[in-house]
């Protein structure tokens, strides 16, 4: 359980010795070694006690509060003092336009060549699906090695994402149906499981940063925006398709959540209920814990310690210990 998500609302998180326990109403709802656990995530109306807070920051465990809706409220984390020469290289590292470029390359390539792997999967069970969107994602792959800015490398970039998103509307099923990708707010029940899965990726690929010493909040690609993590940014583009996406066709391919899971809130936009996000959380952190193989490491690792191995190459990058970013392909 490296991510502990805590979704019951009222609910309470304690430490009883070296394990956390997650109660309500004086009853035990679950129980989790301290040892086993790399991150706790608590959604909505959830509690904590101060042995409880105490005990995770002492494990070097971050929290992350969110809101029902899947917006950070705030981040509880361990000391970092001893990170202030890696993060003096990372500043200047991002101060400087030939650095940014080639990583900011790196990543768009990532992201493209999983998309580009998504889709070909996806044509191949389905045979009758307009081939184009493919076709347009590999042309932006052939234009990346000429973009001589990261605007057009964002360009590129955003070509592909619709290109991409095309072929999504077309595997979805009808129920499902979506005009456009849509965030903040997303628009239909679709749109709203990739943004709230993207909220979570975001979030473990910021505890990545964290654990590694870097600053999440100072990118290369994305520009750096107030109380914007644009270095996890970074990291997450590359994660989307093979972790995020993957995880929402199949729960709503499979039918294990319906457009009746999601509800229309004030604001537009539609946010997953109760059993359908606790649905969806097993579905996501099932992905995370899947072993995949890893040609750096040359053996399978999880997606959740994958992220931690990207986040410490990142760093070698940075430090001049590696010369190139070299992104996760999924197979």
């Amino acid at each position: 359980m490296p991510t502990l998500y805590v979704t019951e609302q009222g609910a309470r998180l304690e430490r009883e010795y070296r394990r956390l326990l997650v109660t309500k109403d004086d009853q035990v709802l679950m129980a989790a070694p301290l040892s086993r656990v790399s991150h706790v995530v608590l959604i909505g109306r959830v509690g904590m006690t101060t042995p409880a807070m105490h005990a995770l920051l002492d494990a070097g465990v971050g929290v992350s509060l969110l809101t029902r809706a899947g917006k950070l409220r705030g981040r509880l984390l361990p000391g970092t003092g001893g990170h202030i020469p890696l993060r003096h290289a990372q500043y200047a590292r991002a101060k400087d336009p030939a650095f940014c470029l080639a990583l900011g390359r790196a990543i768009v390539q990532g992201k493209l060549r999983n998309s580009r792997n998504s889709l070909r999967r996806l044509l191949r069970r389905r045979p009758h699906l307009d081939p184009g969107p493919l076709a347009r994602l590999e042309e932006s792959l052939t234009r990346l090695p000429q973009a001589a800015s990261l605007d057009e490398l964002r360009g590129l970039e955003g070509v592909s994402a619709r290109a991409y998103f095309s072929l999504l509307r077309q595997v979805a099923p009808q129920e499902w149906a979506f005009p456009r990708r849509s965030r903040r707010p997303p628009r239909d029940p679709f749109n709203a499981l990739l943004s709230f899965g993207y909220t979570l990726l975001t979030q473990n690929l910021l505890a990545a940063c964290e654990v590694v010493g870097l600053d999440p909040f100072d990118g290369f690609f994305h520009g750096n925006k107030y109380n914007r993590p644009a270095l996890a940014l970074d990291l997450v583009e590359e994660f989307r398709s093979p972790v995020v996406d993957s995880v929402v066709l199949d729960l709503v391919g499979h039918r294990r959540l319906a457009p009746e899971d999601l509800r229309p809130g004030r604001d537009g936009g539609y946010y997953l209920t109760r059993d359908g996000m606790k649905r969806f959380l097993w579905a996501y952190n099932a992905r995370l814990n899947t072993r995949v193989h890893h040609p750096r490491a040359g053996r399978s690792l999880s997606y959740q310690k994958i992220f931690e191995v990207q986040a410490r190459l990142l760093r070698k990058v940075i430090e001049g210990k590696e010369t190139d970013y070299r992104p996760f392909l999924r197979r």
